[in-house]
């Protein structure tokens, strides 16, 4: 069961947000300056629930150990590589992912607007990453309190541009060990 309210879908904010911001008069500055603050707040709020999220993986400090077997990037020759890790470790390597993420998007939103003098997206995006950050696995369980099983069970589906993977991470026990057979050794996170 999805924790989003049914209705309030991506596709649906976008619409609504493109069609709203047509209609704001971005050329007065004072306006442009609360959407500028807007965003801004966003971008604090999100760090601010990412830091928070840090701060709770490093509490419980879970050192159950998972293993699973991690696809080779798209397009790659290489074997798949298994990969025996903590649920701590993993959480930490899922946030800093996900701190990438949003520093790309602040820089992107960085050379639209202040460079290309785009205004229309800063309204879009003061929203939309906010909702991505709530819709997290790791808010979900750290934050929210959802219990790591079913979807939430680690290790998680990569998906969309993230993800740039060549496959599924495969857990099950034959896929580890003809993995950890192949010859190509692995990943040890610690």
């Amino acid at each position: 069961m999805s924790a989003t309210p049914r209705g309030f879908d991506g596709k649906r904010i976008v619409s609504f947000f493109m069609q709203a911001s047509k209609k704001i008069p971005f050329d007065d500055p004072r306006v442009l300056a609360g959407v500028r603050i807007l965003y801004v707040v966003s971008n604090l709020l999100i760090a601010g629930l990412y830091l928070y999220v840090q701060q709770q993986v490093n509490k419980k400090k879970d050192m159950t150990v998972i293993k699973y077997v991690e696809p080779p990037p798209m397009g790659s020759q290489e074997e798949p590589k298994p990969v025996t890790t903590t649920i701590h470790a993993y959480d930490l390597q899922q946030l800093k992912t996900l701190f990438k993420g949003q520093l790309m998007g602040v820089g992107m939103m960085a050379v639209m607007h202040l460079y290309f003098k785009y205004t229309n997206p800063l309204l879009i995006q003061s929203i939309i990453p906010l909702k991505g950050a709530f819709e997290s696995n790791l808010v979900k369980i750290h934050v929210l309190g959802q219990p790591a099983s079913g979807d939430l069970k680690r290790p998680w589906k990569q998906s969309g541009m993230m993800g740039m993977q060549g496959g599924e991470i495969k857990t099950d026990k034959k896929s580890i060990e003809e993995a950890e057979r192949s010859g190509r050794g692995g990943a040890k996170e610690e």
